[in-house]
């Protein structure tokens, strides 16, 4: 009876030990799978930032939607320029601008990224499908207009598949500090092409 009553206080203290060490991983697992997927989608909106620079350098604003920045990408050239001395200079402070070819917008950017397509450029990682929330305006700063654009995804739609709970704690600790709960680049309020997570 006293073996009987051993073995069961091993087996209760193994499980106890399992369930404190479980206690403990699971947010560390949460927090790194977290982190692994914030980076891919980071660099999916860096992308889109960079895509909307150039759009707004050659076009004059930024693009309002997808759509039309996905065929400023597919058919748009910037020149590429060649600089060089002017020989006339004796000082070497002049140069002459030599365009020598031009580059689509798209391979600039993205040439060397695998796996690359226009599909996976305006989705969000990890969602099943969802596109990037974007828009573009302009906004008035002390009389001029602005040009502002914002693509952003929200926590609960990148971490989709985890623990929702924990997914839900992380959304409220965001919304009661009035920031947003998911990842962004640009403003719609500020004329900023910044990140939220720089």
């Amino acid at each position: 009876m006293k073996k009987i009553v051993q073995i069961v206080l091993v087996l209760v203290i193994v499980g106890l030990a399992y369930l404190v060490f479980e206690s403990i991983m699971e947010p560390v697992r949460f927090n790194q799978e977290k982190a692994n997927r914030e980076k891919v989608v980071i660099q999916r909106l860096k992308d889109i930032r960079s895509s909307q620079m150039i759009y707004k350098q050659l076009k004059g604003s930024y693009s309002t939607n997808f759509d039309t920045l996905v065929e400023f990408l597919r058919i748009a050239e910037i020149p590429v320029v060649k600089i060089i001395p002017d020989p006339t200079d004796t000082t070497y402070t002049k140069t002459i601008n030599d365009t020598v070819g031009f580059i689509n917008v798209a391979d600039s950017l993205f040439g060397k990224k695998t796996g690359f397509t226009f599909a996976s450029f305006k989705t969000i990682p990890f969602s099943g499908g969802v596109l990037f929330e974007m828009k573009a305006d302009t906004i008035d700063r002390g009389g001029v207009d602005v040009n502002v654009f914002e693509a952003k995804a929200l926590y609960s739609t990148f971490l989709k598949g985890m623990d929702e709970q924990t997914i839900a704690n992380l959304i409220s600790k965001f919304e009661d500090i009035d920031r947003y709960p998911g990842l962004k680049v640009g403003s719609m309020i500020e004329p900023s092409t910044d990140g939220n997570w720089e």
